[in-house]
């Protein structure tokens, strides 16, 4: 199918992508790697008046450390937080996660802003920003305001985002020594996650000292779970402890129905899944 009409503005720095986003109203969408909005503009679930295509922005690329932060242009495609050393020394949990996105070709492509701004709770990259504690630069028409994960992602496709602002750059702690996994189910390669689980963790002398966990596709956006993070703090990492605490992962949380499963299916694979991860996470 082919898209509806719509003026098209290729802007060459932040400032000249709000102002264009300002001028062009509420029915304006952002372009970043388009492997999200592309399909949709095609099948006319979308129907923009005005696309902002941000790849002329070099501000919005690359990754560079900022004191105790670690700050990722929402440009940066998953290619190359893959690649990144300073995200695998402070971060390893995105780049556990960024690995199993999609195909090559879509890593090749795709970015990370994108990816948070588009907001969909199966998603890949969503869980591990929340349990890494982020936090998202949102520029518009009044400056730049800082808005943590917890708070960005509101609902279903739905973020703190106004409709004249831009995501420019995610800021995470760094994680430093901190071990990682992300571990998927979906029922075929590439495809989106059924459940997947975002661990990463601090030990010391086989006990686990500081636990982060989140949970994709468990909800309309993603959650994170405390339960899980807090049965883990303290403890020896072994199976037992390791089983205790991820017997919590479903706690709070509301899965989605579909043709892929139930939610007392998804509740028993969100409790399956969280136990290798922590295993894995922690070398137990």
């Amino acid at each position: 199918m082919i898209p509806a009409s719509f003026d098209y503005v290729r802007p060459s720095t932040v400032d000249e992508a709000v102002q264009a986003l300002a001028s062009a109203g509420e029915d304006a969408k952002v372009i970043a790697g388009g492997q999200s909005l592309l399909p949709v503009l095609r099948m006319r679930l979308a129907a923009p008046t005005t696309l902002v295509d941000l790849g002329r922005v070099a501000e919005l690329r690359g990754v560079r450390e900022d004191g105790d932060d670690l700050v990722i242009g929402a440009m940066t495609t998953h290619y190359d937080v893959q690649r990144d050393a300073l995200v695998a020394s402070h971060a390893a949990l995105l780049k556990e996660a960024t690995d199993t996105v999609a195909d090559p070709q879509i890593r090749h492509r795709g970015t990370l802003g994108g990816a948070i701004a588009h907001a969909d709770p199966a998603g890949d990259l969503l869980a591990p920003v929340l349990a890494l504690d982020a936090s998202l630069v949102l520029a518009g028409p009044s400056g730049r305001r800082t808005v943590p994960a917890a708070e960005f992602f509101q609902d279903l496709f739905t973020t703190a985002l106004a409709a004249d602002e831009l995501l420019v750059e995610v800021r995470i702690p760094k994680h430093t020594g901190w071990r990682a996994h992300y571990e998927k189910f979906n029922r075929v390669a590439q495809a989106w996650s059924m459940v997947a689980v975002a661990v990463t963790v601090r030990t010391e002398a086989g006990v686990i000292e500081e636990a982060r966990v989140a949970l994709t596709n468990m909800g309309s956006t993603p959650v994170r779970a405390s339960g899980v993070e807090a049965a883990l703090v303290g403890v020896q990492a072994s199976a037992d402890s390791i089983a205790a605490a991820a017997s919590h992962a479903a706690e709070g949380t509301n899965p989605p129905v579909d043709s892929n499963a139930d939610v007392e299916y998804r509740r028993h694979l969100a409790q399956v899944l969280t136990g290798r991860a922590i295993a894995a996470a922690a070398g137990a």
